[in-house]
């Protein structure tokens, strides 16, 4: 299993989201209360139906973090359409007009970082009262030295 950070951000701000407590899931069972994104996420056709070990999930009303345990044998790019597509269509059919914005970020979690960005996670609020997520995503692109282009990464 690789472990890996996802942000997935959202055409419009989530119906019904507030500030978004993080949910820790444990073998698909969720330990928190539920949102409708995390249900989308985690629930038959989320990533559990994918078999894809959803460790936190946790955001804002814009934009959501995701710690997954990705398969060796799944691709990352087909993970995140599954879980995008999946979660817009359960959403919608809660009569949310919700979609996902194209694209996404993805960094690799060492075993040793794991706790941090757990934490991180769940903390995802209190980030938020002093960056917005347009910053923070720039600021982990330049921690992992990923080269950018401003002008196309939020549209």
């Amino acid at each position: 299993m690789i472990e890996a950070q996802l942000f997935l951000a959202t055409l419009e701000p989530a119906p019904r989201a507030r500030n978004m407590k993080a949910h820790r899931f444990n073998g698909g069972k969720e330990l928190n209360r539920r949102t409708p994104i995390s249900v989308a996420l985690s629930g038959r056709r989320g990533a559990r139906a994918k078999n894809i070990p959803l460790i936190i999930a946790g955001g804002t009303p814009n934009h959501v973090h995701l710690l997954i345990a990705l398969p060796a044998a799944t691709c990352l790019a087909k993970a995140v359409q599954d879980l995008k597509g999946n979660s817009s269509r359960w959403m919608n059919q809660q009569g949310s007009a919700f979609a996902w914005q194209e694209g996404y970020g993805a960094f690799s979690v060492s075993a040793s970082n794991k706790q941090a960005v757990t934490d991180y996670i769940a903390e995802q609020p209190r980030h938020h009262e002093k960056r917005s997520f347009e910053q923070e995503f720039t600021a982990m692109l330049r921690h992992s030295g990923v080269a950018y282009d401003p002008r196309f990464i939020f549209g």
